[in-house]
């Protein structure tokens, strides 16, 4: 689970933000629950899930719309 919480928050930061995201999140708060090995991994998945969904909102904010594209 900290792996996949590690590649959806990749794909969140790129594309997707508003699924991928809580997904990363939500896999690395239940890969720590359960008491992982790869806590780093499971960390940093959870911290890129926050970052994309952080991206989100300042890019459509700044966009105006609830969409962004580059």
């Amino acid at each position: 689970m900290a792996v996949t919480s590690f590649v959806t928050g990749l794909l969140g930061l790129l594309i997707a933000n508003v699924v991928f995201g809580p997904c990363a999140i939500a896999l690395g708060a239940a890969a720590l629950a359960r008491g992982t090995t790869r806590r780093f991994r499971a960390w940093l998945g959870m911290t890129l899930g926050v970052v994309g969904l952080v991206v989100f909102v300042v890019l459509s904010v700044a966009e105006g719309t609830p969409s962004w594209a580059f």
